[in-house]
């Protein structure tokens, strides 16, 4: 592995992001005692959203940047068609031959700085992985569209704007893991027990995500589906006996699969597993506070995000 490679600008982006959400969880672990000043107000604006949002003690001119959080589904909508579209131009280059498009081919260049030729990431892994990273936003967008009951929560503008951008990124990052590279032979020659193991884990840990957000859209609706109260409900059943969001730890362990379908080979998707570890750990923080200070039967037991640890 090339120096230069080591200090690409997309590992130094993810690296970066990782450090962010990790100090952002430190700070707000230590600054529960700073709650009347405003500089902490503003940090725990820009850090919460949805229900954990609606308690804090904000000013009004904070209020002029919420954007509903019902416009999640935007992120996955922007996901499935900028990664669709990545996938397509990357099924071409694999099956076809065509080469990239140049603009692509250049971005790539600025933002891996690894040549095809020193990547040791199977061509197949960049295609599955993309792929995978795909039906994850499908199934994401259907969700929030079918599935969810949304209140009427806010996120902040600079989140929601981040979250757009958030997979695009992603997906730039998936098809610079190889760079290009030819692979060694066909892709079928290619498979190995790590492509079927990552994918047999993202499923898994997919059906948990769903399950999980069933379980929560069913606090608000009746048996017939139709939506009875807005209102926030102790979450119950599957994986909630353990932790308090479980979506936020099956999200994890998505990312964590996709790093399996690598056979482990990608550093920079090692980053991107770590950005997502301290991002979901922040968000469950929130939550599971939320649940204990609203409701004094809240299990004890139950830890934030992942089961026994946290």
């Amino acid at each position: 592995m090339t120096g230069c490679s080591l200090l690409s600008l997309i590992r130094v982006f993810w690296s970066f992001l990782a450090c962010c959400f990790l100090a952002a969880l430190c700070v707000h672990k230590l600054s529960g005692k700073y709650q009347t000043c405003r500089l902490y107000i503003v940090f725990q604006d820009l850090i919460r959203y949805g229900k954990t949002k609606q308690n804090l003690k904000r000013d009004e001119w904070l209020r002029v940047f919420d954007v509903p959080k019902r416009c999640f589904w935007h992120f996955y909508a922007v996901s499935v068609c900028w990664n669709g579209f990545l996938l397509t131009l990357y099924l071409n280059f694999t099956f076809q031959h065509h080469s990239l498009p140049s603009w692509l081919a250049g971005t790539l260049d600025l933002l891996s700085g690894v040549r095809g030729a020193d990547s040791q990431v199977p061509q197949l892994s960049t295609l599955l992985v993309q792929l995978l990273l795909w039906l994850h936003s499908l199934r994401r967008l259907l969700e929030c569209l079918c599935v969810s009951v949304f209140s009427d929560g806010a996120m902040h503008v600079l989140q929601y704007v981040f979250g757009l951008g958030y997979y695009i990124v992603l997906g730039l990052t998936v098809l610079g893991s190889d760079h290009g590279g030819k692979g060694a032979g066909s892709l079928l020659s290619q498979l190995s027990w790590f492509h079927v193991a990552g994918f047999g884990f993202f499923i898994a840990a997919s059906l948990l995500q769903h399950q999980s957000m069933v379980l929560l859209a069913r606090l608000r609706t009746g048996k017939s589906g139709s939506v009875e109260t807005l209102a926030h409900r102790v979450p119950t059943g599957g994986w909630f006996e353990l932790v308090s969001c479980p979506h936020y730890f099956s999200e994890l362990l998505i990312y964590i699969s996709l790093a399996v379908v690598y056979g482990g080979l990608s550093f920079t998707w090692w980053l991107v597993v770590l950005y997502v570890l301290f991002n979901q750990a922040l968000a469950a923080q929130l939550c599971h506070e939320l649940y204990i200070s609203k409701y004094e039967s809240y299990p004890r037991h139950r830890k934030a995000f992942i089961p026994f640890v946290f």
